[in-house]
């Protein structure tokens, strides 16, 4: 008979009395009495102001002050707290921010077995590598490596995911030649690229998802029974 794993230790967690009143705070507003704006919103109606939020917080990674990514941590939090607010006040499959947290505290365990578990990985790549391995053992019911990309990212930041789950499948795109040396140059390429494309009358965000539909084309033929990774399309110098 197999001996039953024995139960992860979890670091002993700190009471957050700030976070409790800021909960309490959402309640408030939302409940009889309080703020009519906030107790008639909806998931959907809030999914503008989360992308906005989002956006204000990398803003202030990348151009603000220390107290500016203060400020947008606590709004983009606030818009967590508030969908699970709104979630936990359902008639149908209901869940508080306590399920959430659960939730999230069970999905970060089960991926770092190298640290909750008894998997070795030492260094960064060795985490790297294994991650997909970890994250289809998670969910089993995924059948492609693509499963979970939003199909709503900009096409740059889908590159950038597609081109990492292409590599663990041996798809591999020609890179350009030369290849950048910085992010500036990088940059300034990208935007040389736009402009030329522009000036011919064409869209760089849909020609970029187009070669992005060819990739992922590739992607899904080396993941089939007896597939290969075929030629997905190179990157235009």
């Amino acid at each position: 008979m197999t001996e039953p794993a024995p139960p992860v230790e979890l670091p002993i967690a700190q009471p957050h009395p700030n976070l409790d009143q800021l909960i309490a705070v959402l309640a408030h507003l939302r409940a009889p009495g309080g703020c009519a704006w906030d107790a008639e919103q909806t998931h959907e109606s809030l999914t503008r102001y989360l992308v906005e939020e989002a956006h204000e917080l990398i803003e202030a990674i990348e151009h603000g002050t220390p107290d500016d990514v203060l400020e947008e941590l606590g709004d983009v939090l606030y818009q967590v707290l508030f969908h699970a607010d709104i979630a936990a006040a359902r008639s149908e499959h209901p869940f508080t921010i306590e399920d959430v947290a659960a939730r999230s505290t069970a999905k970060m365990v089960g991926r770092h077995p190298h640290v909750f578990g008894d998997v070795t990985a030492d260094t960064a790549d060795e985490v790297a590598a294994n991650w997909e391995i970890w994250k289809r053992q998670e969910k089993p019911a995924r059948t492609s490596v693509l499963d979970g990309v939003p199909a709503s990212l900009s096409a740059l930041l889908r590159a950038e995911k597609l081109l990492g789950k292409a590599e663990g499948l041996g798809v591999a795109v020609a890179p350009a030649d030369p290849a950048p040396t910085d992010e500036a140059e990088l940059g300034r390429r990208l935007l040389a690229l736009v402009a030329a494309g522009r000036a011919q009358g064409l869209e760089a965000e849909r020609a970029l998802r187009s070669a992005l539909a060819e990739l992922e084309s590739g992607i899904r033929l080396a993941e089939s029974p007896g597939g290969s990774p075929g030629d997905p399309p190179a990157v235009i110098d």
